[in-house]
């Protein structure tokens, strides 16, 4: 079992995940939680043992030096943290891992059961995905829930897909066999740029849980990080023609696929979350 560190009873606690691997397309997901762990000051309270879970020929532990100049090896694992955001009425349980090699069931049933102890009433897991996709348009997020009125609250859907999975399938799997509400986000990558970091992937992923939260999420350089991966890959798309030929058939098929959704409901949530925005940095 995940040893916990003694810490005050938490206030409603929503859990948010992701994992590398195979789920994480340029890294996206994962660098959502680094992102919410730096900006919500959160704190580590526990780690799942790595023996139980993990292949080190394949996830290979790293040597180097800590903040005293001693030299020390960090073992690849999957560490829970704990935050209190300022502007949220609820404590948030963070966590972040590997996809492990080996007992996954078991790996999730000990998540869970840390979960349990905690108190968590609501578990958010992050994906990442590669699609076709351009990067020039907002990064799509799709949504998916376990239970009917979540669907029906976050206007999300029932997951109907069909073939292999990852962690994230597997774990959003376990919290439905004991009860436990999840929610899932999944952002589509561009798959032409497939390489790590993609920040406009995670800033969409973040712009997602602010809706799920119904609070402000500091976004620190995550708006400027987009802009400039956007900028970067029109440079690269620019000095090969064929690429910059694909990008525009991406851009057509994509603001065909979108006319409908360019008015109404759509428009006004991105206008209130911006006034909202506006007020608190005011």
């Amino acid at each position: 079992m995940i040893e916990i560190e003694q810490t005050s009873e938490l206030v409603d606690p929503v859990v948010i995940a992701a994992f590398e691997g195979w789920n994480d397309a340029a890294d996206s997901a994962s660098a959502t939680i680094d992102h919410l762990m730096k900006v919500w000051s959160a704190r580590v309270i526990g780690e799942i043992d790595p023996e139980d879970y993990y292949d080190f020929q394949v996830n290979r532990p790293y040597t180097g030096s800590d903040e005293r100049g001693m030299r020390r090896i960090t073992w690849p694992t999957t560490r829970i943290a704990i935050a209190s955001p300022p502007d949220l009425d609820r404590d948030v349980i963070l966590i972040r891992g590997l996809e492990p090699n080996m007992r996954w069931r078991q790996f999730c049933a000990e998540i869970l059961a840390a979960v349990e102890e905690l108190g968590g009433a609501l578990v958010v897991t992050l994906g990442a995905l590669l699609a076709d996709t351009p990067h020039t348009r907002p990064i799509p997020v799709s949504g998916t829930a376990t239970e009917p009125d979540i669907v029906d609250r976050l206007k999300l859907e029932m997951s109907s897909y069909e073939g292999p999975t990852g962690i994230v399938g597997v774990f959003q799997d376990a919290c439905e066999q004991i009860d436990m509400p999840a929610v899932s986000y999944w952002a589509a990558v561009p798959h032409y740029v497939a390489q790590p970091p993609c920040p406009k992937a995670t800033l969409a992923l973040v712009t997602r849980l602010e809706e799920l939260l119904e609070v402000s999420i500091p976004l620190d350089d995550l708006p400027e990080d987009a802009q400039a991966w956007e900028r970067g890959v029109n440079e690269l798309a620019e000095d090969d023609e064929d690429v910059a030929e694909y990008v525009r058939g991406l851009e057509e098929a994509r603001d065909t696929t979108d006319l409908p959704e360019a008015s109404g409901e759509a428009i006004a949530r991105e206008f209130e979350r911006y006034l909202k925005r506006r007020q608190e940095d005011g």
